[in-house]
């Protein structure tokens, strides 16, 4: 069974950073994108963040300069260091992972849970 277990999500002020930890199983890892979409109320679910088998990195303009994405393998688990937060990064943000499992070697998206991360105004 695949797992994204996300943490690290709370309430900060304006300016403030969080780091975000999205812990996988059930996933041949290494081999697997990971990434970080958010979803706010109003708005469409987008890609923030995400990271590939060899460390290529994309990240949506609103956030770049402000948010690195990075992944341990040893770990696995994929982290989302959120610096000079504003309020407009209010949502909920949920870890993605396209990969395969140990079993089966289909390639399908996995979605975590989510960790809400609010910034007040």
């Amino acid at each position: 069974q695949v797992r994204l277990v996300e943490s690290g999500g709370g309430l900060v002020q304006p300016g403030e950073s969080l780091r975000l930890s999205c812990a996988a199983s059930g996933i041949v890892f290494r081999l697997a994108t990971m990434g970080w979409y958010r979803q706010a109320p109003g708005k469409q679910r987008e890609l923030v963040a995400s990271i590939t088998e060899g460390g290529g990195t994309n990240y949506a303009d609103s956030v770049k300069g402000r948010f690195t994405v990075s992944r341990d393998n040893a770990k696995n688990t994929v982290y989302l260091q959120m610096n000079s937060l504003k309020p407009e990064d209010t949502a909920v943000y949920i870890c993605s992972a396209r990969g395969r499992t140990w079993y089966d070697g289909k390639i399908n998206d996995y979605w975590g849970q989510g960790t809400q991360v609010t910034v007040s105004s």
